[in-house]
C-alpha cells in the first residue's frame, strides 16, 4: 500500500458502533469493566487510549517499524528513550543536534544518571567511529540536522554503532517519514516532534518513538505508562489529522523551500545558505540518495548579527517565532531562541544565522516577503 494511502487508513478504521470515518476522540481517564479484569482492552488511560493506539499505529507503518509509541512532546520521547540506558552509558550525539536535546544530555541525564557523551560532527565516519567506545549505548543522528542541515549517512553510522553493540537511533523530524525513513537504512529507533511535520498546523504538541523489535517496544512501553508523559487524545486526534495531508503537504513544503533557497543564495545580502537540494551543498548526494526530497528547512547567514536580528524582525509573512513544520512559514534566530541552550557550548551556533521553516503559502509571496526583509 502507498504511502499517501496508508497516512489516511492505517489504524483509522471506521468506528464500529457509529461509522465515523474520523477517528473518534475517546475523552475519559478510566474504562468501565465487565468484572476484575474484564475490560474490551483499555484500563485507564495513561496505559492506553483508543485515539492515541491509532495513532501509533498509523505512525509505526509510515516508518516502516514494528511499532509507535506516543508522548507528550518530543522531548518527553526522547527522555523515555534515554532511560533504557544503565547508569554511566555513553552516548554519541551529532555537533549540530537540537539545542534541546544537548541539553537534556548534558545538564539532566549526565548529572542525574552519569550519562556520559561526546559530540562529533557524525557526517565524518572517521570521527565518529573514533568517538564511539566499549561503553557507547546509542549513537544519536538527526539527519538534517537542525539548524545547519547537515546531511548525515545513516546507513553508513548505522553500521557503526552496530559493530560497537550500540543502537543507531534517528530523529527523523526533519525530513518525515514522507522524505526519510530510517529504518529501512538500519535505524534501530526513530524519534519525531510530532509537534513539526506529524501535526503540520501548530495547534499541537507531541512525540513519537518508532520501534523495531518486540523487546524495545515492550521495554518502551512499560516506561511509557510508568514515566506517564503521554498525550491526551485531543493531541492525538490532531496528529491524526495532520497525517492525512502529510504528503501533500511536505511536496509543497519541499516545492517552496527549494524556490526559497535559490532565491537567497543569489542575494548579494546573503553570506552563505544551507539546504540540502542546492547543488553546492555538502550533503546534496547523499541526501538525494537517501531522501525522497530535501525538506522545508533553510537556514542562512548574513554578515553580522545585527542583520540577521533585523531580517528577522522584517518579515510580514513569515512569522518569528520558533517551531517549525506547520503550513505558516517561520523566521528565527537561533542562537537567541531555539539554540540558546547550547550559548557557550562547543554546539554553539553563529550569531549571524537565521532559520527558516518555509510553509505552503506560495512561494512568489514568500520571497517577496524576504526581498522586502533583506532591503
Amino acid at each position: 500500500m502507498h504511502f499517501e494511502t496508508r497516512a489516511i487508513h492505517a489504524g483509522q478504521e471506521p468506528e464500529p458502533a457509529y461509522g465515523a470515518v474520523s477517528v473518534p476522540i475517546y475523552q475519559t481517564s478510566t474504562y468501565a469493566q465487565d468484572e476484575v479484569g474484564g475490560h474490551k482492552g483499555y484500563e485507564y488511560a495513561r496505559t492506553g487510549n483508543p485515539t492515541r493506539t491509532a495513532l501509533q499505529d498509523a505512525v509505526a507503518s509510515l516508518e516502516d517499524g514494528y511499532g509507535a509509541l506516543c508522548f507528550s512532546s518530543g522531548m518527553a520521547a526522547e527522555s523515555t528513550f534515554f532511560y533504557l540506558l544503565e547508569q554511566g552509558a555513553h552516548v554519541v550525539v551529532g555537533d549540530d543536534v537540537y539545542g534541546g536535546t544537548y541539553r537534556l544530555v548534558a545538564r539532566v541525564l549526565a548529572p542525574a544518571m552519569g550519562l556520559e557523551f561526546d559530540t562529533v560532527d557524525l557526517t565524518d565516519l572517521e570521527a565518529t567511529r573514533k568517538a564511539i567506545r566499549d561503553e557507547t549505548r546509542v549513537v544519536w543522528v538527526e539527519t538534517p540536522t537542525n539548524p545547519l542541515l547537515k546531511i548525515v549517512d545513516i546507513a553508513a553510522v548505522a553500521e557503526l554503532a552496530h559493530e560497537a553493540g550500540a543502537l543507531c537511533v534517528v530523529d527523523n523530524t526533519f525530513a518525515s517519514p514522507y522524505l526519510q525513513r530510517p529504518i529501512s537504512l538500519g535505524a534501530d529507533a526513530v524519534i519525531h516532534s510530532a509537534t513539526k511535520y506529524l501535526g503540520g498546523h501548530s495547534d499541537v504538541v507531541g512525540g513519537v518513538i518508532v520501534t523495531t523489535t518486540t523487546e524495545m517496544h515492550e521495554r518502551l512501553a512499560f516506561l511509557q505508562n510508568a514515566a506517564g508523559a503521554v498525550p491526551g487524545p485531543l493531541d492525538c486526534f490532531l496528529v491524526l489529522r495532520g497525517l492525512k495531508t502529510l504528503a501533500v503537504r511536505m511536496e509543497a513544503h519541499c516545492r517552496n523551500a527549494g524556490l526559497v533557497a535559490e532565491y537567497l543564495a543569489a542575494h548579494p545580502r546573503v553570506k552563505r545558505v544551507y539546504y540540502p537540494g542546492l547543488p553546492d551543498h555538502p550533503g546534496h548526494g547523499l541526501a538525494a540518495s537517501q531522501m525522497t526530497g530535501y525538506g522545508g528547512m533553510v537556514s542562512l547567514e548574513l554578515e553580522t548579527p545585527e542583520e540577521a536580528m533585523k531580517v528577522c524582525a522584517g518579515t510580514r509573512l513569515f512569522f518569528l517565532a520558533e517551531s517549525l513544520g506547520g503550513v505558516e512559514s517561520l523566521i528565527e534566530h537561533p542562537a537567541t531562541m531555539t539554540h540558546a541552550s547550547v550559548a557557550g557550548s562547543p554546539l554553539e551556533v553563529p550569531a549571524n544565522l537565521v532559520r527558516l521553516s518555509v510553509g505552503i503559502e506560495h512561494p512568489d509571496d514568500l520571497i517577496e516577503d524576504l526581498a522586502q526583509a533583506l532591503s
